[in-house]
């Protein structure tokens, strides 16, 4: 699966903002915001403009998901060696 920004809009919806008002507090474009909708990776730069304006670890906006594909193909890897 990959990287997941649900926490962010957790965040957002606890905070009362929307994507707009993320885009205006972290000074970012629209496009930096709709590859964040579709779980897209961002810069580094970017991470630390959210984290800063939470005031929060990078944990607590993105989280990295592992797809049941991705363990089984693991697991057989690892078998193999």
């Amino acid at each position: 699966m990959g990287f997941s920004y649900d926490r962010l809009w957790r965040k957002l919806f606890d905070e009362k903002m929307k994507k707009l008002d993320l885009k205006k507090a972290i000074v970012t474009s629209p496009r930096i915001i709709a590859k964040i909708g579709r779980d897209e990776n961002v810069s580094m730069e970017i991470l630390g403009r959210i984290c800063k304006y939470f005031k929060c670890d990078v944990g607590e906006v993105l989280e990295y998901k592992i797809s049941p594909i991705h363990i089984d193909k693991f697991n057989r890897n690892e078998r193999s060696e």
